[in-house]
């Protein structure tokens, strides 16, 4: 008789198991707190110069005392406020806050924990979306950083109920890495990993020479030698499967579609490896798609080699259970029986709003896991088929912003759809739009119908332009065929025509603002491209 060599499908279950235990996360002493029905109250104690240290300096650690209810946990603690573009609040608003128990000396674990956040979540007025994202990355088996909740007060001010998540330190390498002595370097606000990233942990080698091995690679104009350079720096199945997580979740304000919210971390003796973070903003769009071309470095060089976009695909197959949506509804109930009932302390409005939003988020998630599984058999996508001189209409544009306080939103003005750009109170606006397109060898034309109100320039007048216009990733506006004339006030059609060498390519379409006030709008419905 014939015996096959083939494991039976229970073996290959069992040895995967087995693999995925060998990679588990160990536990640790705040394993009972993140899986816990507790939601601490927590008050950070100021002095008066504390408080003035962070109202002139929110980025630097100020002391203070940390009480769990009436039980003080920290009593030489730092707090600082966190947060980017769209979640920063000052001082006296309702900030975000990063709280280090052992900062100033002498302090013991809090449940386990040492450095830890606490997100005012105004960008997610469910709460759930940073808890529901680590759930489903740490089951994928990806490392990703726990998620509880707390009632926060700051001195005398209650600020209601935040997102508390466990910080990335020396705690959360040893917890999921078999060598924690590596580099981890934080992505910071839109930077890539050729830009100036803090190293968080570490001392191993010259400060980013690791990752600037990376950019290089990604840099060589010899596909098949970045390729081969990629493969020795990178661990390629884990970031497929991280960039798949980063899609899937819909979260486009990650490093596979904006190059924010990340870390990298470099075990010594092996590749490295991407993180996710700031994951507060994730399926928001359900019908986000999973194959458009991604803008980051790394991810648009992993992308080209046809292997790898092949490996993509299959992971987004093999992650689709952790988005059954009937599975996370479960899991998801008592964290919110436990948020309704810290959130009804607070206020019976306060506590009817987050059911709101909930109900909203979970009606997300559900259509999420449908277009999802319709995605995974999808075809891969063509470039647009264009008539010459016929303009194609394109939608599906995400925002980006390199500046804290831009406001980048969707807006109706005289019944047309508008994307709009706007200056914060900094005086420093990059911000925009982006939207990959994969197109054939050609030219073509990017087009837009702007409004502008007062735009006036950035200090320094430098690439890729000035004011508002439209643009191509690593296009310069003024002087290669662009309406350069962006700023002021007004209405006009803007261009930028460009042209693609390769025989296919994704090509990253930008609506910017690069002013230091003012603001700027386009029509949605005059978006354009066109092959000359």
């Amino acid at each position: 008789m014939h015996r096959s060599r083939t494991l039976p499908s229970a073996l290959l279950l069992l040895a995967a198991a087995a693999l995925l235990l060998a990679f588990a996360p160990a536990p640790d002493d705040a394993s009972s707190f993140f899986r816990g029905s507790r939601i601490p109250q927590l008050t950070v104690e100021l002095t008066p110069d504390s408080v003035e240290s962070l109202r002139r300096e929110p980025r630097t650690f100020a002391r203070c005392v940390v009480r769990d209810g009436d039980r003080i946990v920290g009593e030489a603690a730092g707090v600082k406020l966190k947060g980017a573009a769209g979640s920063f609040r000052e001082f006296d608003d309702r900030p975000a806050l990063t709280v280090n128990l052992d900062k100033f000396g002498g302090a013991k674990p809090w449940n386990g924990l040492e450095k830890f956040h606490l997100n005012n979540s105004v960008q997610d007025e469910s709460l759930l979306s940073e808890w529901v994202a680590s759930e489903i990355i740490r089951s994928a088996g990806q490392p990703a950083t726990r998620v509880a909740h707390a009632r926060v007060k700051l001195g005398d001010r209650d600020l209601g109920v935040y997102v508390l998540k466990e910080g990335f330190d020396e705690h959360f390498l040893a917890r999921n890495f078999r060598n924690a002595q590596g580099n981890l370097y934080d992505g910071g606000f839109c930077q890539d990993v050729d830009g100036e990233l803090e190293r968080d942990e570490g001392e191993v080698g010259e400060l980013r020479a690791d990752l600037r091995a990376i950019a290089e690679a990604c840099a060589d104009s010899d596909m098949k030698s970045r390729w081969k350079r990629l493969d020795t720096l990178v661990d390629i199945d884990d970031f497929t499967r991280f960039m798949a997580l980063e899609a899937m979740l819909g979260h486009w304000d990650g490093y596979t579609f904006n190059s924010n919210n990340y870390r990298v971390y470099l075990e010594p003796g092996r590749k490295a490896r991407f993180l996710c973070h700031g994951m507060d903003q994730c399926f928001q769009d359900p019908g986000a798609s999973v194959l458009d071309g991604p803008v980051s470095m790394v991810a648009r060089s992993v992308m080209r080699n046809p292997e790898w976009r092949k490996l993509y695909r299959r992971q987004i197959t093999r992650l689709l259970d952790e988005f059954d949506a009937k599975r996370l509804a479960k899991r998801i109930e008592p964290v919110q029986r436990r948020l309704q009932e810290a959130l009804r302390e607070v206020s019976p409005e306060t506590a009817a709003a987050q059911a709101d939003r909930a109900r909203e988020f979970l009606a997300r998630v559900v259509a999420r896991e449908a277009s999802l599984r319709e995605q995974s058999v999808a075809p891969e996508p063509k470039p647009p088929v264009f008539r010459k001189g016929q303009p194609v209409r394109i939608t599906g544009w995400h925002p980006m912003s390199e500046s804290e306080d831009a406001a980048v939103e969707e807006v109706e003005i005289g019944g047309s759809r508008w994307y709009r750009i706007a200056c914060g109170a900094s005086g420093s606006c990059v911000a925009g739009w982006r939207r990959s397109v994969l197109l054939a060898k050609g030219t073509y034309r990017l087009e837009a119908f702007m409004r502008t109100d007062g735009v006036a320039a950035l200090g320094e007048q430098s690439a890729p332009g000035i004011g508002a216009g439209v643009r191509v990733g690593g296009g310069i506006r003024a002087g290669q065929g662009a309406d350069a004339e962006g700023l002021g006030s007004g209405e006009r059609a803007v261009r930028f025509t460009f042209e693609v060498a390769e025989e296919l390519a994704d090509v990253d379409l930008v609506l910017e603002l690069r002013a230091s006030r003012g603001a700027a709008w386009f029509r949605i419905d005059s978006l354009t491209l066109t092959r000359e």
